[in-house]
C-alpha cells in the first residue's frame, strides 16, 4: 500500500481533464492539437463533460488564447499547483502551442487566429522517450531516406537532409512531431489513432511507413541527443 501510493500520485499527475464547450469541441480542435501536446511530454489530456470534473476549462473566463469559432477564448486553471495542468498551459500559450492552434485548417481556412496581443513565451520540454528504441524506429522506419545515424550517411537519398542537419534547425522538435504532416509525407505516412486513412483513389505511393504516437516520441527522444549538424555561419545577403 505504502509503494503504491507514489506511484497513484506520480500517474494523477501525468492526467489533465480538460473541459471545453460542444460547439468548440465540435470543430475539431482537441483532436489536433492535444496528441501533439501528448506526444511532446507524454501527459494525457481527457475531455470531459462538466466543468466540475475538470482541472482545466476552455471558456470566456481566466488568460486569453486565441480568438475563433464566434468568440475570444481563454484558458482557466481550476487546478492550480498541478504538473499536468501548468505544463499543458504553458504549453498552449508557448510559441509552439499558438502555432499549432492557428495552424488547423481543415478546409484549408485557419479557424482560430491569435488574440489582439500576441503571447510570445517559449516552453522547454522534456523529452522522455526511449532513445534505444528511437534509434532502432529511425532506422527502420526513416533512413530509406534520412541520414540517421553514421552507419547511414552514404546510403540514403542524397537530397534529403539528415537527421544530424535537422537537428540544426530552431524548430526541430516541431519538425519531427508533426512530420506526418509535412510534405511529403502524408503520402505515405499513417501514425495510428491520429492520422486518416488514405483515401481509395490515392493509396500510398511506395510501402506505406505506418507508426504510433509512442515511436514518434521514441525518435523525438533519440534526435533530442543527436549532435546538430554545424553549418557554418548564417548567410549573409550582398
Amino acid at each position: 500500500m505504502l509503494l503504491a501510493l507514489p506511484l497513484g500520485a506520480a500517474a494523477e499527475d501525468r492526467l489533465v481533464r480538460l473541459y471545453a464547450p460542444d460547439g468548440l469541441v465540435e470543430t475539431g480542435l482537441f483532436k489536433h492539437i492535444l496528441p501533439r501536446f501528448s506526444l511532446k511530454t507524454q501527459i494525457k489530456v481527457e475531455l470531459v463533460a462538466g466543468a466540475d470534473k475538470a482541472d482545466m476549462e476552455f471558456g470566456r473566463k481566466g488568460r486569453v488564447l486565441v480568438q475563433g469559432a464566434g468568440q475570444l477564448w481563454h484558458i482557466q486553471r481550476r487546478r492550480e499547483g498541478h504538473n499536468g495542468t501548468d505544463r499543458l498551459a504553458k504549453w498552449l500559450h508557448s510559441d509552439v502551442g499558438l502555432r499549432t492552434i492557428t495552424g488547423f485548417a481543415p478546409d484549408g481556412a485557419a479557424l482560430f487566429t491569435l488574440p489582439p496581443e500576441e503571447i510570445d513565451e517559449v516552453e522547454d520540454l522534456s523529452l522522455s522517450g526511449d532513445v534505444v528504441l528511437g534509434l532502432s524506429l529511425s532506422k527502420t522506419k526513416c533512413a530509406r531516406c534520412h541520414a540517421v545515424d553514421d552507419a547511414t550517411r552514404l546510403t540514403t537519398i542524397g537530397s534529403t537532409p539528415s537527421f544530424f542537419v535537422l537537428r540544426s534547425l530552431s524548430d526541430w522538435q516541431e519538425r519531427f512531431a508533426t512530420f506526418y504532416d509535412l510534405n511529403p509525407h502524408p503520402a505515405f505516412t499513417q501514425v495510428a489513432d491520429l492520422t486518416d486513412p488514405f483515401p481509395d483513389d490515392r493509396p500510398s505511393p511506395i510501402v506505406p511507413v505506418l507508426m504510433t504516437i509512442d515511436e514518434i516520441s521514441a525518435i523525438l527522444a533519440y534526435v533530442s541527443g543527436l549532435q546538430a549538424a554545424d553549418l557554418g555561419s548564417p548567410l549573409v545577403h550582398q
